[in-house]
């Protein structure tokens, strides 16, 4: 027998590893649920039945398939790998951020990276930036959770600074920059969320300034920017990144573009940080399909019809801001309105914020009404708290009564 010990030969950080976890990994989905968790576009991707009967597959084996009203995937170009450069994509994704909102200069191709998801520009980052069991990385609390997991597996400590108490959930920019000024932390990243996960507020721009002019520091600052387009018009700080060296952008298109699946992301900077996670990168990490659906969505066509799914979920935003306070259980808004999520309180019978009362609340709502939200209440500032991703005007009239039901049967009042 093999002198085989996993717990000797896996790595120590990797054996300890918290995994990424969701909702759905507590509730299976068998299609009747309502997915209010993982704040995915309900109206789905900017792809209409017409688009996708006229132009998703081709029609003979000759040719890409590709055609003028619709996604191209080329099936019979299957056995070739893909484009490992990505230029049409990155160019319209160029085309797409270049407002001249923060800069008169343009992004151009030489700005990007392009991988799966932004989970993986978070990792590869790290890769680059962070030499392990060394180097640390800074995050603000409470904050999207890929960035403690990409951290541990990479063997990297994180410095915790939290965000100031809500709603505002701004950044500590005191707290943090003098947290910099530390040499012994060595601090190479900095990765902050705007709009912020699970806050949904936008971080001023002043603040990141403040970090890049930092006078002592020597790092990165990341801005995960994957709820932009639910943001008020030009508040991304995508084309920033052409005036400041040491500035990486993350957005994805599996938010407001409704293509959650096909994983694709971008890291937006400077040629020369570009250059490393390109170098970096397996060479055909974008496949044929994604780049054909991405390059389709990121069309004029496609854009604007995102833009019209997004409109239709801003409406029911603003419907959830406007009933969800009447709901008797129901507290305070705690987070911003910048994103397609809400975060709310759930209260007790006496009218307080309570964990118990808010995951006794989650859990009915998927175990008795098919009803899956996420439950956020052990983050720091989010006491008693509920995340709720916005859905279609069905699924928000679904939610709205299976909450109020809910809530009267938690707290028997």
């Amino acid at each position: 027998m093999a002198p085989f010990n996993l717990d000797t030969c896996a790595r120590p950080n990797i054996l300890a590893l918290e995994p990424y976890r969701c909702a759905r990994d507590d509730y299976k989905d068998d299609g009747s649920n309502i997915l209010l968790d993982a704040n995915e576009n309900a109206y789905g991707p900017p792809i209409t039945a017409a688009d996708a009967s006229s132009g998703f597959f081709p029609a003979s084996g000759s040719g890409s398939g590709a055609d003028a009203d619709g996604p191209g995937v080329d099936l019979f170009g299957l056995h070739r790998y893909p484009d490992p450069h990505q230029h049409e994509l990155k160019q319209l994704l160029c085309n797409l951020r270049t407002t001249h909102a923060h800069t008169p200069k343009t992004l151009t191709p030489e700005n990007l990276f392009v991988g799966v998801g932004s989970d993986e520009a978070i990792d590869l980052l790290l890769r680059c930036f962070c030499v392990p069991g060394h180097d640390r990385i800074l995050v603000c609390p409470p904050t999207y959770g890929m960035y403690s997991v990409s951290a541990q597996s990479n063997d990297v400590a994180l410095v915790k600074v939290p965000l100031l108490e809500a709603p505002t959930f701004a950044v500590d920019t005191d707290a943090v920059c003098n947290t910099l000024a530390n040499s012994s932390h060595h601090i190479k990243l900095v990765y902050l969320c705007s709009p912020g996960n699970p806050t949904g507020a936008l971080i001023a721009k002043e603040d990141v300034r403040r970090l890049l002019e930092h006078p002592t520091w020597n790092g990165v600052v990341v801005v995960d920017e994957a709820y932009i387009d639910f943001a008020p018009d030009e508040a991304s700080l995508a084309e920033w990144v052409t005036e400041w060296p040491n500035l990486v952008v993350m957005q994805t298109l599996s938010k407001a573009f409704g293509l959650a699946g096909i994983r694709l992301g971008a890291a937006f900077t400077s040629p020369p940080i570009a250059r490393l996670l390109n170098n970096l990168k397996a060479p055909y990490n974008v496949s044929s399909p994604t780049s054909a659906l991405a390059t389709y969505a990121l069309s004029p066509r496609g854009v604007a019809a995102m833009r019209a799914n997004k409109a239709r979920l801003l409406a029911q935003r603003d419907r959830l801001l406007a009933v969800l306070p009447l709901i008797p259980g129901v507290g305070r808004l705690r987070g911003g309105t910048s994103s397609n999520f809400l975060l709310y309180e759930m209260l007790d019978a006496a009218g307080r914020p309570d964990n118990a009362t808010a995951l006794a609340v989650y859990e009915r709502l998927a175990e008795t009404k098919g009803v899956v939200v996420r439950f956020r209440g052990k983050e720091h500032g989010c006491l008693g708290c509920l995340r709720i991703t916005v859905g279609t005007e069905d699924e928000v009239t679904r939610f709205l009564a299976a909450l109020e039901q809910t809530l009267a049967e938690v707290r028997g009042v």
